[in-house]
């Protein structure tokens, strides 16, 4: 268990886990994409910049691309190094009472969600061991656990914890309209 995560009395941590550290770094695999493409136009822009300063002798235009080039240098690479130096930080809970997760670079982030409020939840498997999982408290608030290894021990206490939806007295639910000897005759 993490040593600075703050437990209310009497809770449990009835699981924990972290990131998978390659599927978190190279989540967002699609901005380093477009990073290098970017990457090369600032770059062959900054070239010119250069070509035309000595030419022209306008100083600014070597400065002018500088920023953009930067820029693409963070969306080609720098996030993935920002991304796996966030992993060092990276833990998720599943108390007997919250969902906690903690996150940072600089400084640690701490979210919360009371279990009680667990609205639903859904996984997107990455993998056969290895899914995303964004937890909903109605429709306000989420948690993503970003890569679980093995998310299905989440998401069966998840699951035991959340209140199956009941229909309300005084109604009934749609029938089922659908006749099981339609479909053998179809």
């Amino acid at each position: 268990m993490k040593q600075d995560l703050v437990l209310n009395v009497g809770e449990e941590v009835c699981w924990e886990g972290r990131p998978a550290p390659r599927c978190y770094t190279f989540r967002h695999w699609k901005h380093s994409i477009f990073g290098f493409i970017f990457l090369a136009i600032c770059t062959y822009w900054q070239v010119l910049g250069f070509s035309l300063s000595d030419e022209y002798e306008i100083p600014w235009l070597v400065w002018l691309p500088l920023p953009f080039v930067l820029l693409g240098l963070y969306f080609s690479v720098g996030h993935l190094i920002q991304a796996r130096l966030e992993w060092n930080r990276v833990y998720y809970a599943i108390t007997d009472r919250r969902l906690l997760t903690q996150r940072g670079l600089w400084r640690l982030h701490t979210d919360e969600m009371k279990l009680e409020e667990v609205t639903y939840f859904s996984l997107h498997q990455q993998g056969e061991k290895l899914g995303t999982l964004r937890v909903y408290q109605g429709k306000e608030k989420q948690l993503v656990l970003h890569c679980l290894e093995h998310p299905r021990k989440a998401t069966d206490l998840l699951e035991k914890v959340i209140k199956p939806v009941t229909t309300p007295v005084g109604t009934s639910p749609e029938p089922d309209t659908k006749n099981d000897s339609e479909d053998v005759n179809s």
